[in-house]
């Protein structure tokens, strides 16, 4: 078949069609040679292939004016096969572009895959001739239209977000009220049942585990099993084809306009630290073959090997101009054309490296933080890999926001019951400003979060003592052992009453210390639902009810703990002292003195150096003044609120608590207590000056102000 071709462009990278024809480019700094190869719509019969008839500024290039969207094709790569240099070009492999917007078609694993001869001496040295095109996914040309109509970003204020971090398949695939056609995908995250829930619940932003297309591995395919999470992506502009109910990418916008309309932003976990080529030993799906030196870091003195601050095998180089160009040009594609409101960055320590090791003004960082639309979308880091020195919390650039992992294990570290965490616990609370304040950073910074979706959920963490990864077939020798979880008593269910008693008051008190905190809070997924993994504290390959959301209301507990997140969530929407834009430090006042923030001792006094030394406290009480300082939304608003008593006792005992008086004040009346099942028992009478604080509890109380008919707490 001949097919005609003319010289094209270097520029847009990847396959883009301008309404009269097609233009591909591909940069390969190394390559001698690069071939276009198109498939027919099965994917499985190639019709033509075209040499690239151009080589500009490292980019290979050519216009096709008879191609249209909807054409499926791939790249064959020619040069050199020198693993001792970086070189792994084996133009036998059929290569993914990396700019390609959707793929059709699955990984079918086989060692045809491998640039090498698998079981050969010396493995990587050897070179494999077999072709794999019939058993990979192909690229497939795009129309970018799409009509948005009058979708607009919700921008929700920092100081105002409630993340929801969610697995898109894992979310609806169990949802009865759901077609089965679109569970587990895009569409039926943007179902009205879904859009129903989040915005019932109040959450404020949906963050999404990678939706960028991934390859399963192939150990865990051998063993029956895949990779739920998606931590292995081998496409940065194409959504996962597993998540398309029908195929088409204009599936992902509708989802997205549909969430913006009910006020909810999107936020993307994405993976620019490492790929799915694995190290030295891997597969040829893509990078590794257009372009090995460039596209990774290898070890200088031997670069067969890869650099692996990552724990996958591989490392992205991102000192390399066209590889920052890569993740910069994923990132407006997914901020610009797919309205994305943000994005959360794994490993994020890795994308800041230079040379010299992790650098806060390394080029990554400064490219995001000029850039004029992806400085304005929200950006948050996970701050730490497995390199020299990647432990960075607190260290990302202003304009950042980062998951706190120690608000995680000082919050369950407290309510287990170890000793002296209270300072730690009180700067945790106040938004970490131990960690974040400086160069003009805000309480915003601290993504707090007590589950993710790494980890325990929160019913496993009051249920089991160790993790139970056996389902994972590595002999529970994967996932965290510092989990700072506690089973009260039983590993595991128990259909004792007191236990399941406790287990529900603590799932309650990790909740409301989330939501109370200062600082963004982030959800699990199913935890107010008290979802279980029944102990598994790494699920990453469980594509099954291990991981899935269960709808059918079969825990008894589930109703109950979803209302009371629901008024967890509505009581921060409604006291602006919760969520403050500025850190709090006691030096601000109101009128009649009582300070922004004061922490008291259980006979209602200012708590003393003393008391914070005493590694034995486990009651104590926080004021937050809602008129001090006078706080001003960005519109002017003024932010004045209540004056709130969060009285807190970890301990195992009740302790008797003395309310203290404050002038003009009418009493304190409760508004949330983690000591009851039933939250709407509060009759908006105030309590007596004395009350016994509940073991394991958190009490939340307004100073009602004067004659107390004026004071109407916010209904649930």
């Amino acid at each position: 078949m001949a097919i005609t071709v003319w010289p094209g462009r270097p520029h847009p990278l990847g396959a883009a069609w301008d309404g009269f024809g097609v233009n591909f480019a591909l940069f390969s700094a190394h390559a001698e040679t690069v071939e276009l190869c198109l498939f027919d719509a099965s994917g499985q019969h190639e019709t033509a292939r075209v040499t690239l008839p151009e080589y500009t500024d490292e980019v290979w290039h050519g216009y096709l004016p008879e191609a249209r969207p909807g054409q499926l094709y791939g790249y064959r790569v020619h040069g050199p096969y020198r693993p001792e240099q970086g070189h792994r070009f084996n133009a036998n492999k059929l290569l993914l572009d990396p700019y390609a917007r959707a793929l059709v078609g699955a990984w079918r694993w086989n060692d045809a895959h491998y640039g090498y001869r698998v079981g050969a001496a010396k493995d990587d040295l050897s070179f494999d001739r077999r072709d794999n095109a019939r058993l990979v996914p192909k690229c497939r040309v795009v129309d970018p239209a799409f009509t948005w109509g009058a979708d607009r970003s919700p921008r929700v204020p920092w100081a105002d977000t409630v993340i929801y971090e969610a697995h898109v398949r894992g979310l609806t695939i169990q949802h009865p009220a759901l077609p089965p056609a679109i569970r587990g995908s895009f569409a039926g995250l943007a179902s009205p049942p879904m859009i129903d829930y989040l915005r019932g619940l109040g959450v404020t932003a949906v963050e999404l585990l990678p939706v960028h297309a991934f390859a399963d591995d192939r150990h865990l395919v051998a063993a029956g099993l895949h990779n739920y999470w998606g931590y292995n992506t081998v496409g940065f502009f194409a959504p996962e084809p597993r998540y398309l109910s029908a195929g088409e990418i204009s599936e992902f916008r509708s989802m997205v306009a549909r969430l913006h309309e009910a006020g909810i932003e999107v936020i993307l976990d994405v993976v620019f630290n490492h790929t799915g080529e694995g190290n030295h030993l891997g597969p040829t799906l893509c990078f590794r073959g257009i372009d090995n030196a460039s596209y990774y870091r290898l070890v200088q003195s031997d670069r067969r090997f890869y650099v692996d601050d990552t724990g996958t095998g591989n490392t992205l180089d991102l000192s390399h101009p066209r590889v920052l160009q890569l993740v910069m040009d994923s990132l407006r594609y997914w901020a610009g054309d797919m309205h994305v409101d943000g994005f959360r960055f794994d490993l994020a320590t890795t994308l800041a490296r230079e040379s010299h090791g992790f650098d806060p003004a390394g080029s990554f960082l400064d490219a995001c933080r000029q850039d004029p639309l992806l400085s304005q979308v929200k950006l948050i880091a996970e701050p730490w890999d497995i390199g020299p020195g990647g432990y960075r919390l607190g260290g990302f650039p202003p304009g950042w926001a980062e998951w706190n992992d120690r608000y995680r294990d000082t919050v369950r570290r407290f309510w287990r019951g170890d000793a002296g965490i209270l300072p730690d616990l009180a700067a945790r609370l106040t938004g970490s400003s131990d960690i974040f304040e400086h160069h003009g950073r805000r309480p915003w910074a601290s993504i707090n979060y007590v589950t993710c979706h790494d980890g325990f959920t929160l019913a496993d963490l009051v249920s089991y003592g160790v993790k139970h990864n056996q389902d994972n077939r590595e002999n529970n020798r994967d996932g965290t052992d510092g989990n700072h979880s506690a089973n009260h008593g039983v590993e595991g269910p128990t259909a004792d009453p007191a236990i399941t008693a406790v287990r529900r008051r603590q799932q309650r008190n990790f909740l409301a210390t989330l939501l109370l905190s200062q600082g963004v809070p982030m959800l699990l997924a199913g935890d107010e639902r008290g979802r279980t993994q029944n102990g598994n504290n790494n699920a990453y390959c469980q594509d099954n009810a291990i991981s899935w959301l269960d709808w059918s209301n079969a825990n008894p507990d589930a109703a109950g703990l979803t209302n009371f997140t629901r008024r967890l969530i509505r009581l921060r929407q409604d006291h602006p002292v919760l969520r403050r834009p500025s850190f709090l430090h006691g030096t601000q006042r109101s009128a009649d003195g009582v300070e922004d923030i004061l922490w008291l001792t259980p006979q209602g006094q200012a708590m003393t150096s003393a008391d914070w030394r005493d590694s034995q406290t486990r009651c104590f009480g926080l004021i937050l003044n809602g008129t001090a300082g006078a706080p001003m939304a960005a519109d002017g608003r003024l932010l004045i609120d209540d004056l709130l008593l969060v009285v807190v006792n970890g301990g195992g005992n009740s302790v008797s608590f003395m309310l203290p008086v404050v002038p003009g004040g009418a009493g304190w009346i409760p508004l949330i207590d983690t000591a009851e099942d039933d939250q709407r028992l509060f009759d908006r009478q105030p309590m007596a000056a004395r009350f016994e604080r509940s073991a394991h509890s958190i009490c939340v109380l307004a100073l009602a102000k004067g004659d107390l008919g004026i004071f109407i707490p916010p209904q649930r």
